[in-house]
């Protein structure tokens, strides 16, 4: 036998198998009303549903056969559910309402960014509080250069005063 007809009937009877896995009962409490109204409508939209359910997924089947990557394709999905394993935290599903999956989305994102923006107003402040006390520092250095200066001023024109007082005294020279 053929292992490409092996594996295309293996495909086939999977495929089946999991398309018929939604029972018809599922089906029509997903429709209950319809279901209530019109009983043999909604078994043929079923059956219609099963149907183009099992071409489409027939059709994908093809096409990976076509591209002849199946194997490889079977490898990914057999390493994804490798890993799939390991993780032991349930996968995030909608709740069905879409404002707590957003809350629940955002949440931890929006507290992770204030955390971060908390810290770089801290960082931010420390840095302001450094630079204030610089500049108290640079006007307090100012204040004692314009006191030398004014001291030493101060102390030339006493200087000068005795001079002149001294050059009076003394007469000037001729």
């Amino acid at each position: 036998m053929d292992p490409g007809c092996v594996e295309s009937n293996t495909c086939q009877r999977s495929s089946c198998r999991s398309v018929k896995s939604p029972s018809y009962q599922r089906f029509t409490d997903c429709y209950k009303r319809l279901y209530q109204l019109q009983p043999e409508m909604t078994q043929k939209i079923y059956d219609k549903f099963i149907t183009q359910l099992q071409t489409s997924v027939q059709e994908e089947i093809s096409e990976i056969k076509a591209e002849g990557n199946l194997e490889a394709v079977l490898n990914t999905l057999d390493r994804i559910v490798e890993e799939g394993k390991d993780h032991t935290e349930l996968a995030w599903r909608p709740s069905g309402i879409p404002e707590e999956d957003v809350r629940s989305a955002m949440v931890p994102y929006f507290l992770q960014q204030r955390e971060a923006l908390q810290r770089r107003v801290h960082r931010q402040e420390a840095e302001n509080r450094q630079l204030a006390e610089a500049v108290l520092a640079g006007r307090r250095r100012v204040e004692e250069l314009q006191q030398q200066g004014q001291a030493q001023q101060q102390a030339w024109q006493a200087l000068r005063r005795e001079q002149k007082e001294l050059v009076g005294v003394l007469g000037e020279p001729e």
